[in-house]
């Protein structure tokens, strides 16, 4: 009986070590890998880790600083290369006054716009409550926020991407004849190969591509760069593949032969094995998780829309607590035909059992751009298509939000657009 009890406890004992260390591991985006490693790293002379992918820190200084005609010193250094760079309301202040904005009226209009503007540069404010609370005439509120189309960035104030690029256009050096072509395309921008047998096509495409968008692009903070922990491909013969990023992975070193036999030495060369088999849990673990998303939202990478899928459901099939397969995805990233994703986006909200949210965007996206020019599709009548299309339930104000989150304005700009598509 106690013979049983032993191993029985050794293991649990060896599992409860990898485990602590496997938890902070598996939470570790692929790129801070080597970071949530070091607090074991540090405390274990037995252990060296190769990064897959970290360069030194001199390698991005230029070479004029290094040889110290700025300086020698590590801080005066980073200064160095440092630019403060103004924030877009600070550029956006500057530019509000005579001669675009003469009146207490056309400023006050300007500085509400520039204050309701999102992250990306688009205005996003109730003008309704704005111009009723200001006795303002909602037509001379429209016509001061068409004066942004002077400001720098070009773009800025604009309601979706579709009037940004109309922004610019204006601003732009295209030819008269190629302005309409131009402005017509822009009321298709998902389907621009389809005028490339119109006369004009190359010089528009070329003043499109140059538009920036988000117009506030400059202005968004710089994100780190994107290491995903998956590669997952399509192919026609073999189906679809998936792959660890083995190549950014660090590599764990042990130095089995120290010299010294003492108790301390065991105990580190103990740590540093269960901090291997925490490394490989933590592949295994995204692996897994990997193949299930791939047979869950199969019909995602051969081109369809992202399927329902919860926590719990990977989690019950996985054997392990939700909780964990949360860790799983967290700050994870797959790299697919279809681009670079976060793990998170294949488990979306449902709206009920065979319906998820990206299929009703995907959905609404299209109804807008098959709509009648003349007659934009209301919310209303969107949440009725909608909910006849997939058999559900849903209230007007969800659409609004999808529209909202898809950069899709409303029935009654999206005239506007179209309009000016043929003026």
């Amino acid at each position: 009986m106690a013979l049983r009890v032993r191993p029985t406890a050794e293991v649990k004992a060896k599992l409860s070590n990898t485990l602590r260390n496997w938890l902070p591991i598996l939470h570790a985006s692929l790129s801070d890998l080597g970071e949530a490693m070091e607090p074991f790293v540090e405390s274990n002379p037995l252990i060296e880790v190769e990064s897959g992918f970290e360069e030194g820190f001199s390698k991005k200084i230029p070479r004029k600083v290094l040889d110290g005609r700025v300086s020698n010193s590590r801080t005066e250094q980073i200064e160095a290369l440092t630019v403060q760079q103004r924030s877009l309301y600070e550029v956006l202040d500057e530019q509000i006054g005579p001669p675009l904005f003469p009146t207490p009226v056309s400023e006050a209009i300007a500085r509400f716009v520039i204050e309701n503007l999102d992250e990306n540069g688009y205005y996003e404010g109730d003008t309704d409550a704005f111009c009723g609370a200001e006795g303002i005439d909602p037509e001379q509120f429209e016509k001061v926020r068409a004066r942004f189309i002077h400001l720098e960035p070009i773009g800025i104030g604009a309601r979706d991407l579709r009037e940004a690029f109309l922004f610019q256009l204006d601003a732009s050096h295209i030819s008269d004849a190629a302005y309409p072509l131009a402005v017509e395309m822009l009321g298709d921008l998902g389907m621009l190969h389809s005028f490339s047998d119109r006369e004009h096509f190359a010089e528009a495409m070329r003043v499109i591509g140059s538009f920036k968008n988000p117009p506030a692009i400059d202005f968004l903070e710089a994100s780190p760069e994107v290491i995903p922990d998956l590669l997952i491909y399509f192919d026609e013969e073999q189906g679809i593949e998936v792959k660890l990023n083995d190549a950014y992975y660090p590599a764990v070193h042990i130095d089995q032969e120290y010299g010294i036999e003492h108790s301390f030495v065991a105990q580190k060369l103990k740590e540093a094995r269960n901090l291997v088999d925490a490394l490989e849990m933590r592949r295994a673990t995204i692996y897994k998780v990997g193949l299930m998303i791939v047979e869950y939202q199969y019909d995602f990478f051969t081109g369809g829309p992202i399927m329902p899928l919860t926590l719990k459901t990977l989690a019950d099939e996985f054997g392990h607590n939700p909780s964990t397969i949360s860790r799983a995805i967290a700050n994870k990233y797959i790299a697919c035909d279809r681009g670079v994703y976060p793990m998170k986006e294949f488990f979306t909200t449902a709206i009920d059992e065979d319906v998820s949210n990206a299929a009703i965007k995907e959905y609404l996206s299209r109804l807008v751009r098959e709509e009648p020019r003349l007659k934009p599709l209301s919310d209303v009548k969107l949440l009725e298509l909608i909910q006849e299309q997939f058999k559900v339930k849903m209230v007007r104000r969800t659409i609004a939000k999808y529209r909202k989150q898809l950069n899709i304005a409303g029935s009654s700009e999206r005239k506007k657009l179209y309009q000016l598509e043929v003026d």
